[in-house]
């Protein structure tokens, strides 16, 4: 069993190289070379932190079109994901998926996707084949508030109840879908967390800006999936900073108030943690300085790579859907030429 301070330091670093990943996309995407749309997570770092470090490397998960901080939790390349954003056959998908397609089976990535609630039934079969297997292992589902109104969802809660699957589900409740808040999709007084609830899963809903509460949960509740206690629903309230599809603030836009961001901004869970650290922990200042250098030298590294990489060959376009190339090939409808 680690120390606490160690598992602290951990869920620090983790929400600190998410942060400053997502804010260097934003900084660089004026740049027009990331030719795909970004959806970031600069806010809501904490619930994937949590998450993610109580997952193991044999551990499936799924995700959404707000998918790097998933992607990073669960332990895939920084400079693969940076790769794919510019579109380069060094990215985890070698240049074929963007910012919101990421697939990593190599870490149990097993995929993101622009369409809301698409993940959802992936992650449960995943837990199905999980159970199967019989080793204890866990599919993890990342969805937001607004999945929550697409028919699978209910369809996919209900069968991984039925069949007892070892599935999580870990709702980033960030309180709008695009610029409409849950108030104007849903009925007054619904909360997410009781329909989870009324269809037989084990729930929790919490505060996802109180970082070691949540963490906590996380533990918990995969730790009762691994036991072959069923499906656990995990709802964490959050909050996005910027816009729901780019690099930008878009308090000016009149969906929320600028009051609104403020409170929650002034309850940062990376820079409450970080005063929590050095006081309380009595970490120093130079020990957090020192890895904050070398998130920034990882992530210059990661830039500078995916901006020399090459992109890939046009035939590759054509590649990737079947086993092997020829096969590919031989069942193609593609009848142009194919320059390599």
């Amino acid at each position: 069993m680690r120390n606490n301070i160690d598992i602290e330091m951990d869920l620090f670093y983790t929400m600190l190289r998410i942060r400053k990943v997502e804010e260097a996309i934003a900084d660089r995407y004026k740049e027009q070379k990331m030719r795909t749309p970004v959806h970031l997570s600069i806010g809501q770092e904490s619930v994937a932190a949590v998450v993610g470090r109580q997952l193991y490397h044999e551990d499936y998960c799924v995700s959404t079109h707000r998918a790097h901080a998933h992607y990073l939790a669960k332990g895939g390349s920084l400079q693969a994901m940076i790769s794919e954003i510019y579109g380069k056959v060094t990215g985890c998908c070698r240049g074929r998926g963007g910012s919101m397609h990421l697939i990593d089976t190599a870490v149990g990535f097993m995929g993101s996707t622009a369409i809301v609630g698409n993940t959802i039934p992936i992650g449960v079969g995943l837990g199905l084949s999980l159970k199967l297997a019989g080793h204890g292992k866990v599919s993890c589902i990342f969805l937001g508030d607004g999945a929550v109104e697409e028919g699978v969802f209910y369809e996919s809660l209900n069968i991984a109840v039925l069949k007892k699957l070892p599935v999580l589900f870990v709702c980033e409740n960030n309180r709008y879908s695009v610029y409409s808040p849950f108030s104007k999709r849903q009925p007054a007084e619904r909360k997410i967390y009781e329909i989870a609830k009324a269809m037989g899963a084990t729930i929790y809903h919490g505060d996802g800006y109180d970082v070691l509460a949540s963490h906590d949960v996380a533990r918990c509740a995969i730790a009762s999936i691994r036991e072959g206690g069923g499906p656990c629903f995990l709802e964490f309230e959050t909050y996005r900073w910027r816009e729901h599809c780019g690099p930008n603030y878009d308090n000016d836009l009149g969906y929320r108030t600028e009051n609104e961001f403020l409170s929650w901004k002034a309850r940062d869970p990376l820079e409450v943690f970080r005063v929590y650290l050095v006081g309380k922990c009595r970490v120093s200042k130079q020990v957090i300085k020192k890895m904050e250098e070398d998130v920034d030298q990882e992530i210059e590294v990661a830039f500078e790579l995916a901006e020399t990489a090459p992109f890939p060959k046009p035939i590759e376009a054509v590649t990737g859907e079947y086993k092997s190339t020829e096969a590919n090939l031989n069942c193609s409808t593609y009848k142009g030429e194919l320059t390599t």
